[in-house]
Formats: structure tokens, sequence, C-alpha cells
């Protein structure tokens, strides 16, 4: 493979803090404090709550990470204490409405939501990607390490562009070995890690929207993708490789849109992860989604369990 230039990766400081230990939703119980203090008011605030909101996740912590620390903030900043084995928990969890590779950056959408309901968030999300020819790696990304390398040269723009009308539409993909794909209820990649032996799950169907090449400059691309759910941006470009006769992985991923939210309009970024900003964003982000969601008027209640949660794609 003939050499080229790496990526620029743009910087940023570790994420989250190296001495922050893991957070289990399971150990925090709500202790409202009584009277009418600034804690009350804010945990109340916080446990009436309900919809749909959007967060940025950065490059390294996994999309579980991410929410795990949104949630520590939100209870620090509503006076919740840290305890087990209290009978009557008013725990708040917090979860996702679809993965988003460690490697990889964007929003993620959230469900804020009281008992049992569920919103779904199936709609179609649009992602950035930019692939590396003749380079492949066991995880499909920048993280694996290197399996194969192949000659690049012979590919044009041309090329390419007639490619990725192949992957356009209904179509069958397989998913990455490294995937929460399940096997025994134990996902992929953690028997990928342990060294097992995984066999590829089979060919599923999948939807492309849209796909196009917005820059070409060998051995990097940068692709536009509108997809459905299930659809994995990694193998996508994996196999975008093959059909060139020669090989590539994802270097960058960014969703930068997932169903109605978008990252420049409704991700919130780490520095607004406080009560009145969810609130806030919550009103605006359910005015998306149609029916009987975009009408539901926030009250404060005398709140049950409350839980933020997630289905995972």
């Amino acid at each position: 493979c003939s050499s080229f230039q790496q990526p620029l990766v743009r910087s940023s400081p570790a994420w989250p803090p190296p001495a922050a230990p893991p957070i289990r939703t399971e150990d925090y119980v709500s202790q409202r404090p009584l009277g009418g203090g600034a804690e009350g008011v804010s945990a109340e605030k916080l446990f009436s709550l309900s919809g749909l909101f959007a967060v940025y996740k950065p490059k390294g912590p996994t999309s579980a990470a991410v929410l795990n620390l949104l949630k520590e903030r939100l209870l620090a900043e509503a006076g919740v204490q840290t305890k087990d084995n209290k009978r009557k928990r008013q725990a708040l969890k917090i979860g996702h409405g679809g993965t988003l590779d460690s490697a990889a950056t964007g929003v993620l959408g959230n469900e804020k939501y009281k008992y049992s309901h569920r919103t779904s968030m199936e709609d179609a999300s649009k992602y950035t990607a930019i692939g590396l020819l003749g380079r492949a790696t066991d995880t499909l990304d920048a993280t694996g390490k290197v399996t194969e390398e192949k000659p690049y040269d012979q590919v044009t723009k041309k090329d390419l562009e007639n490619v990725l009308q192949k992957f356009t539409g209904d179509i069958m993909q397989v998913p990455p070995l490294y995937s929460a794909l399940k096997k025994d209820g134990e996902r992929l990649s953690t028997l990928m890690k342990r060294g097992e032996a995984v066999e590829a799950k089979p060919a599923r169907p999948v939807r492309v929207y849209s796909l196009s090449l917005q820059q070409f400059q060998p051995p990097l691309f940068t692709l536009d993708v509108e997809c459905g759910g299930g659809f994995y941006v990694r193998s996508l470009v994996s196999d975008i490789g093959k059909e060139l006769s020669t090989c590539a992985s994802i270097q960058e991923l960014t969703r930068t849109k997932h169903g109605p939210f978008t990252l420049e309009e409704h991700a919130l970024h780490e520095d607004r992860w406080t009560i009145d900003e969810i609130a806030r964003s919550l009103e605006h982000c359910m005015s998306l989604f149609p029916g009987e969601q975009s009408h539901k008027k926030f009250k404060t209640e005398l709140p049950g369990e409350t839980a933020v949660s997630c289905e995972d794609k």
C-alpha cells in the first residue's frame, strides 16, 4: 500500500476524567429535601419532566458513559443523594435512542419519560464519514488492528461515485463482528475482545435513503449518508473498499442527525447539561414529533419512579 497522510483529528481534553468511578444507575436514590428550598424545587422540576431531547457525544466515551455523566450532573444539581437499599426510590435512569461507537461523535437522542412509556426514534439518521482507502482493520475503523493493506492508486473519483449507486436503496448488509449485536446474551464485541471465535451474523435488509461523495483526496474520501435503523456505516465503507478491488476503513464518523434531532440545533454540549437547559430542550424538541407527543404539557406531579431509557439499535 502506498504511503498516505493521516487525517487531522481534532484534539480535545481527556473525557471523561480518568479518576471518575463507574456510575451505576441503581445507586441513585432521590431524597427530596423537605420544605421549599432550592434543592427541593430542582428535584421536583427534574422528576416532573417528560419528553425527548438530544445531547452531543464527543469522541472517546461510550454512549452509555456520556449519559451516565449527564445523569450524575442532573442528580447532583437536584440535591439527590446516593444511597442503597431504600424502599421508596425515585430512580433516574438514562439511556439513548441509538448507540454511537466510542470513536464516533455527534447527536445522541434520548427520552425522559415517566413509568413505561417510550417514543419511537427509528427515523432516518444522517452521518458524515471519512474513509481511508488501502487499509482494513478488524473493527472496520481507526481503533482496530490492521488486518490488510492493498494498493488504491487505481481508484478514481468516478469509480467511487459509480460504486456508491450499488449501496443506495434497500440493500443487504452484513453487520461488523465488533458490534452490540448479541450471541447467547453477550455482545459480539465482548466475545471478540476475549479472543473467542465469532461467526459473522447473516446479511440483513437495511435502507439507505441517500449516499453521496463530498470529497475525494486519496487515500481519504468523505461521504454523506442518510440511512434507516440497524445500518452500520463501518460496514458500508468496508464494502465500498471491496467493490473497488482494494480495502477501506473509517477514520472519522459523525452523526449529524438522529431522527428529528440535528447536531447544530438540538444537541446539548456538556456545558449546557443543567435541569433548566434540559427542560427548555424538551419543550422545544417535543414540537418536532407529530400527534400526541407533540401536544404533551410538562406538569409538576408527585413523582413515582421516573426514568430515561432507550432502544439500542
